[in-house]
């Protein structure tokens, strides 16, 4: 059997896919891939995700430049979230977020309110132009 039919898809034809930074164990971004994304992941050893408001594939780092080396692919227990072990290139620490943090998970909740707590390390209008 084919190693993508043993992963349990959405109805759209997606499955979640979170990727970590291979050095730090960071958790960097969640997105979602459809079969050809998965694939292509895998045969470039660089992510491709699917971009559900474009409607297309989407080459992480095609516009940023932020580019994911993918180490590993990983598959939970349920087949139905893959885990990308990835190093973030591109900028120096890796920018993974369109807001120009390293990390898309910056906001940490406290007292009921939503804190940034990771710095922007690059201005998102000199990122994309």
């Amino acid at each position: 059997m084919d190693w993508l039919e043993q992963l349990r898809w959405d109805e759209k034809g997606l499955i979640p896919a979170i990727a970590q930074e291979k050095g730090t164990g960071d958790v960097l971004m969640f997105a979602w891939m459809n079969r050809e994304a998965l694939q292509k992941t895998a045969e470039l050893g660089r992510a491709v995700y699917f971009s559900r408001s474009r409607g297309k594939l989407w080459f992480k780092g095609e516009e940023s430049g932020h580019v994911q080396t993918v180490h590993e692919i990983r598959v939970d227990c349920d087949q139905d979230v893959v885990l990308l072990t990835i190093t973030q290139t591109g900028h120096e620490p890796g920018i993974a977020c369109h807001t120009g943090r390293h990390s898309c998970f910056f906001s940490v909740l406290r007292d009921g309110q939503w804190q940034a707590v990771e710095p922007v390390l690059k201005d998102p209008a000199s990122i994309y132009q």
